[in-house]
C-alpha cells in the first residue's frame, strides 16, 4: 500500500483531520471550498518541493490561529512528518531529521490540477516543472541535481546583476552548473524515453502524444558555453543558456499537430494520457507504487473518458486520489474506491467516510 494513514493538523481548512486508506482509489467529494483540494495538497507535500499549489510554508497554516501546520503520514512503509516553523519547512523520516530531496526516495507522487489545463499553451516554466516531476518519479536523485544547479545559477545571476567580471568566480560556479546540468538533462531525457515507450500503442479515448525536449540554444559543453556568453549574460543580468531554459514539447502523431494546436478538451486528455503513462512506466520498473493526485478531473470528461480513466487507474494499481463536487461523478468506480464526504462546518473541514 502506498499511503495508509494521513493526519493533518492546522493545515489550511483542516484543524485536525485523520484518514486511513485501504489501498483502493480514494474519492473525496463535496461542495467547492469544503477542503478537498487541501487534502491533495497535503499529500503532494510528502514529496520534494512546494506542493501542487506551490505555496510558501508560511501560507499553509490554518487561519486565523497561525499556530503552524503539520502533516504526518505512513507512506510506502515509512513514517513521515513535515511541518512549518515560521517561513521554513522541516521533514522527519522514520524518526530522523531529513531533507526535502530525501522525500523523493520514499514514493513517487504525481498530480494533475485544473491550473495545469493550459500547460501546453502557456509559458515554458510550468512545463519544466511538470517535466521535472516526471523525472523525479523515475530518478529520486533528480531533486538534488536540480537543487545543485539552481543554487549555482542563483549565485551566478547575483554576480551578473552586480556587474562582477571576475573570471575566477564565474569559472567555479559555471563548473558546478555544468556538472549538475548533465545529471538534470540526462534524467529528463531518460524519463521521456520511458514515457514515450509507455505511450506507444496507447492511443484510445485519450490521445497518445510524442514528447521531446527543446532548448532555445543547444549546448554540449555548458561550462564553455557559459564562459563564452558572459558578456551577453552581463548585459541581460541573468543566465540565458542551460537546462533552466529547456522546454517540453508534445506532438500528437494521430492528428499531426502540436499539443498547443489541439482543442482545450484534447489538451486536457493529453495530460491525463501522460500521467497514466507515467504511472504505467513506473509500475513496469517494479518500484514503489506511485501516488496519483487528480483534482477535479472528472467534471470535464465525457462518460466514456471518465470510465476509461477510472479503469486505467485501477488496472495500474497506483494509489489514486480524486476530488469532485458530486459523488455521482465516480459511480463507475463502484466498490473499487473508498469514498469520503468533505464538508465545511463553522469554518473547519470535516470528513466522513462514505459507503464501503
Amino acid at each position: 500500500m502506498a499511503l495508509s494513514d494521513l493526519v493533518l493538523s492546522h493545515f489550511r481548512s483542516h484543524a485536525r483531520t485523520r484518514l486511513s486508506f485501504d489501498g483502493r482509489p480514494v474519492v473525496l467529494f463535496g461542495p467547492n471550498g469544503a477542503g478537498k483540494t487541501n487534502v491533495l495538497e497535503a499529500i503532494s507535500l510528502l514529496s520534494p518541493g512546494r506542493g501542487l499549489r506551490r505555496a510558501a510554508p508560511e501560507d499553509l497554516g490554518r487561519k486565523p490561529e497561525g499556530l503552524g501546520w503539520k502533516i504526518v503520514a505512513r507512506l510506502c512503509g515509512h513514517d513521515l512528518e513535515t511541518w512549518s516553523e515560521g517561513a521554513g519547512r522541516f521533514v522527519r523520516l522514520d524518526g530522523k531529521a531529513a531533507t526535502q530531496p530525501m522525500l523523493g526516495r520514499v514514493c513517487p507522487v504525481l498530480w494533475l490540477v485544473p491550473a495545469m489545463d493550459r500547460l501546453w499553451i502557456e509559458a515554458p516554466e510550468g512545463r519544466r516543472r511538470f517535466l521535472d516531476r516526471i523525472a523525479l518519479s523515475f530518478f529520486p536523485e533528480h531533486a538534488e541535481a536540480a537543487l545543485d544547479y539552481d543554487k549555482a545559477m542563483r549565485e551566478r545571476n547575483r554576480l551578473l546583476r552586480d556587474g562582477i567580471s571576475d573570471a575566477h568566480w564565474y569559472g567555479a560556479l559555471e563548473a558546478r552548473m555544468a556538472g549538475a546540468a548533465v545529471r538534470v538533462e540526462s534524467h529528463r531525457e531518460q524519463a521521456l524515453a520511458r514515457l514515450n515507450l509507455a505511450l506507444v500503442g496507447a492511443e484510445g479515448v485519450f490521445p497518445a502524444p510524442k514528447l521531446r525536449l527543446e532548448a532555445p540554444e543547444p549546448w554540449d559543453d555548458l561550462a564553455r558555453s557559459l564562459a563564452q556568453g558572459r558578456a551577453r549574460d552581463l548585459a541581460a543580468g541573468r543566465t540565458l543558456i542551460g537546462p533552466h531554459r529547456t522546454d517540453l514539447i508534445a506532438h500528437w502523431p494521430l492528428k499531426g499537430i502540436a499539443a498547443a494546436q489541439a482543442s482545450t478538451g484534447e489538451q486536457k486528455a493529453m495530460l491525463i494520457s501522460v500521467i497514466l503513462a507515467n504511472a504505467r512506466a513506473l509500475a513496469e520498473t517494479g518500484g514503489a507504487r506511485p501516488v496519483v493526485l487528480l483534482d477535479e478531473v472528472a467534471a470535464h470528461l465525457d462518460p466514456q473518458r471518465r470510465a476509461a480513466l477510472y479503469d486505467g487507474l485501477c488496472e495500474l494499481e497506483c494509489h489514486a486520489f480524486l476530488t469532485g463536487t458530486e459523488e455521482s461523478l465516480f459511480q463507475h468506480l463502484d466498490t473499487r474506491a473508498q469514498r469520503f464526504m468533505v464538508e465545511d462546518r463553522d469554518g473547519s473541514s470535516v470528513i466522513e467516510q462514505g459507503a464501503p
